[in-house]
């Protein structure tokens, strides 16, 4: 919870850095269900404000929101990951690029483009479908980068949750990690069910090109590409159901 959202857990302080580390690579089994109760959030702020505004105005207070409930999290490693994916030619020019906190043009367009899609993704949703939607499709995401962190190995010179626990990550974990997702998407595989295996199918092609891709490019994964497969994940879900 602490990781992922602003929550502030109070005893955190008490513990020492190896407790703390030791407790995060346990925790990551837990990722998707924190991300089950920040789609509920969202999804109720939905439904609360539409009946005031209409509901692109709905949406956009809610995203806005979510990103103060987890501080921009996986936002920021989109306009990172966009940054240094787009502007940078070797591993090194990635990695600074990367941890550089400017955005630039390729930042700003992949950010914006993707709370943009998001955003449109939820206006069209039916209202029926919004609160069961946005419950899948954090918590796959959040799932996602537990699958992620498991196939790709951490890069050489990386930063963040992949270079701190991403080499300890085991399949115990994606099993917990699978377990307390499924509740969160069995509403939507009952209503949908093609809708979530186009998801998953997706998520799979997109597995193994990101895969290839950090392999090639810095050797592995980072932080910042982690929370770029966890927007990915969460815009899967969106297009599945929002296919005609």
């Amino acid at each position: 919870m602490q990781f992922l959202t602003r929550i502030p857990v109070p005893w955190l302080d008490r513990l020492t850095p190896a407790q703390v580390q030791a407790g995060l690579t346990s925790a990551v089994g837990w990722f998707p269900l924190v991300g089950a109760l920040v789609g509920m959030a969202t999804a109720a702020v939905i439904l609360l404000t539409e009946g005031l505004w209409p509901r692109a105005v709905a949406v956009v207070i809610a995203l806005a929101v979510e990103a103060r409930l987890t501080g921009a999290f996986h936002e920021d490693a989109v306009a990172d990951f966009c940054d240094a994916f787009g502007g940078g030619v070797t591993a090194d020019q990635v990695r600074t690029i990367m941890k550089d906190s400017r955005v630039g043009t390729y930042g700003a367009l992949g950010l914006g483009l993707a709370v943009g899609l998001r955003a449109v993704l939820l206006i069209g949703l039916p209202r029926e479908l919004i609160f069961i939607t946005l419950l899948a499709s954090a918590c796959f995401g959040r799932l996602l980068v537990v699958i992620a962190m498991l196939v790709i190995p951490p890069a050489p010179a990386g930063t963040g949750l992949a270079k701190d626990i991403g080499g300890a990550v085991g399949w115990r974990h994606l099993a917990l990690a699978m377990l307390l997702a499924a509740p969160a998407m069995v509403p939507l595989a009952l209503e949908r069910p093609w809708a979530l295996a186009g998801a998953g199918a997706a998520a799979a092609v997109f597995l193994w090109w990101f895969r290839a891709l950090l392999l090639r490019r810095i050797g592995g994964s980072t932080g910042d590409c982690l929370g770029f497969a966890a927007y990915a994940g969460q815009l899967f879900v969106l297009l599945a159901v929002a296919a005609r």
